[in-house]
């Protein structure tokens, strides 16, 4: 397993809820990683999907990311560049920079969205 992750969107809301589909190997792998980040696109994704009223947070989730010692990561060039050369297996945005961020800071994914299977990076699955 590796000690630098990177977590979906819904794996942080998971982890804050302490949420059962957030299997016990995943919740290991984060536990014992020793640097766990998660996305600005993340950040972003939340805020739209909350505009829209289809997601409700207690509490910011900047404040969530930061409690649960979780580190932001944000997007730079290299990651915007490295969207470009991802095969079109899926069409989210926010995944797909999930994706390339992972591939440039070789980071470990954790997710449940199987869409990232065929593009056969490390991933840990929930």
């Amino acid at each position: 397993m590796s000690d630098r992750l990177l977590v979906d969107t819904h794996v942080v809301l998971w982890w804050r809820a302490n949420d059962p589909r957030l299997t016990l190997s995943a919740r290991e792998a984060i536990a014992a990683a020793k640097i766990v980040f998660v996305s600005a696109a993340s950040a972003w994704e939340i805020a739209i999907k909350s505009a829209l009223g289809r997601v409700r947070l207690p509490r910011p989730f900047s404040e969530g990311v930061q409690e649960s010692g979780f580190i932001e990561l944000p997007i730079g060039f290299q990651h915007a560049d490295a969207v470009e050369f991802l095969p079109p297996h899926h069409a989210d945005p926010f995944d797909r920079m999930l994706l390339a961020q992972a591939k440039v800071e070789r980071l470990v994914l954790v997710t449940h969205d199987r869409s990232f299977e065929p593009y056969g990076h490390p991933i840990v699955w929930t």
